[in-house]
């Protein structure tokens, strides 16, 4: 791109924020994507005339940047071997699951590694093309990690930002990556480096300290006479979308329709995930299924809506778990449920927000038990739509949201019997518990909601303070 079109901020990211849409007559344009990230940052990028770097999901296209719902988008070109390697290999064969509690063994191959080494560097060179003298860069999420040490090798004179969307590990799990002072090197070309909890910033400054023997003093990590601040931003959704969308009559017929399309239950639960092996499915509905085998529930008490967005489906991981969850429904269906009337209502597929929204009104217990989440904005969007201060929160105390939400029912999903005691108390709570907790909650996520997590976490990187050494008597000696 031309100097003329250069910008003074600019995000780099995977994906960019807009798909591909054919139309009935075969001409193709841009939507935009759904999402946290996009709807986060969207706003930002019009109000500064940023520009957004990333791959627009198709393999070995080569595209110009252009314009799409008003943001200047600059894309990346991934081949076919790229995405086998860098996307589906390092990134979600070797990061995902090593930054969720190795739940499945991660896969350490040099080929994975050197692809992603290779696509970073693609990144960086985009984002460096496009960036104004002095622009603000941010870099979002676990497959560009070394984004920010190439970008300010680059172009010194840039103020960069990471932020990890998904959870950081403790050193004792971290280790294991043969790559790990690269990884972190690579986080440490960042001015301010973002995470969604306090733990996850700190596990960070520790593993600085002992694998790059840097000095640290607190969260802070001292770097070639420059220092990195590592905090938590934890993200969140766009409430007033959500309360707009559930204000609109065809939304709240919708809902009243799905209750009674699935039999009119006395208890509507709903669980709404991409199917992946951290979101804890198999567990939920196991304790779910096991309420009815025990007796504590019967067709007609109770349905359970589980929504398992596609996923990753070329890696075998993925094919393995839609498989064995579809089998287990097939089973807790055939074992107790009564003809026409499914105890488990299974939807592998993708929603509007228009849709969710629905589900979300009609949900009377909204089910969210991941193993390991960075966040989950499910359970905040389940908050932001419940004005009526009705329905109940089952949320896994693994979940970032965890940390916010504490009138949830709080769960460790690896405990069905537990799990099981919960899913009824949350059933059986009445309207008084039900909006003494759910008032708390919707305060929390009104007040930090996602136009503030952009805001704060922009604001703290761009502050006067960022790059800059401690005052000497706060200062504290490498442990």
């Amino acid at each position: 791109m031309g100097a003329s079109t250069k910008s003074e901020f600019v995000v780099v990211a995977n994906r960019l924020p807009v798909d591909r849409v054919i139309d009935e007559d075969g001409a193709a344009s841009w939507r935009r994507s759904p999402g946290g990230l996009v709807t986060a940052i969207v706003p930002v990028m019009r109000r500064r005339g940023g520009a957004w770097v990333g791959w627009v999901g198709a393999p070995d296209e080569q595209l110009e940047p252009f314009t799409a719902d008003g943001m200047d988008l600059v894309p990346v070109c991934l081949t076919a071997k790229d995405i086998e390697r860098y996307y589906e290999g390092f990134s979600n064969a070797t990061l995902w699951p090593l930054y969720h509690d190795v739940i499945v063994p991660p896969v350490y191959k040099r080929t994975l590694w050197d692809a992603y080494v290779r696509v970073n560097r693609r990144f960086a060179e985009a984002a460096a093309e496009v960036a104004a003298e002095g622009a603000v860069v941010w870099v979002q999420d676990y497959q560009l990690q070394l984004v920010p040490k190439m970008l300010r090798e680059l172009r010194p004179d840039l103020r960069i930002g990471f932020f990890l969307h998904i959870p950081f590990p403790p050193m004792e799990l971290f280790v294991q990556l043969p790559w790990r002072q690269q990884i972190l090197e690579g986080l440490l070309g960042a001015d301010l480096v973002g995470f969604q909890s306090a733990d996850a910033a700190a596990n960070f400054a520790r593993l600085c300290r002992r694998l790059c023997d840097a000095r640290t003093h607190r969260n802070q990590v001292l770097v070639d006479d420059r220092i990195v601040r590592a905090e938590a931003f934890p993200i969140s959704v766009d409430v007033k979308e959500l309360i707009d969308l559930i204000g609109q009559p065809e939304v709240r017929q919708r809902a009243a329709q799905i209750r009674e399309d699935l039999g009119n239950p006395a208890t509507i639960l709903l669980g709404v995930d991409r199917l992946d092996y951290t979101k804890g499915i198999s567990q939920r509905i196991q304790a779910f299924s096991e309420l009815f085998r025990d007796g504590k529930l019967k067709s007609g008490d109770a349905v359970f809506v589980q929504i398992a967005t596609p996923s990753r489906e070329r890696v075998e991981q993925y094919r393995i778990l839609r498989d064995d969850i579809e089998l287990q429904i097939g089973r807790a269906n055939g074992l107790y449920s009564e003809l026409g009337a499914p105890i488990v209502n299974y939807l592998h597929t993708s929603y509007t927000r228009d849709e969710l929204a629905a589900l979300f009104l009609t949900a009377d217990v909204m089910v969210v038990t991941p193993l390991r989440d960075g966040m989950n904005l499910v359970a905040k969007e389940y908050i932001a739509c419940r004005a009526d201060l009705r329905g109940s929160l089952l949320l896994s105390e693994f979940a970032g949201a965890a940390e916010e939400l504490k009138r949830a029912f709080l769960v460790n999903p690896y405990d069905i019997d537990g799990m099981k005691q919960k899913m009824l108390q949350a059933m059986h709570a009445d309207p008084a518990e039900q909006n003494r907790r759910m008032r708390a909650m919707r305060k929390r996520v009104i007040e930090y909601d996602v136009d503030r997590w952009a805001r704060e976490f922009l604001e703290a990187l761009e502050g006067p303070h960022i790059g800059k050494e401690p005052a000497v008597e706060e200062a504290a000696p490498a442990v």
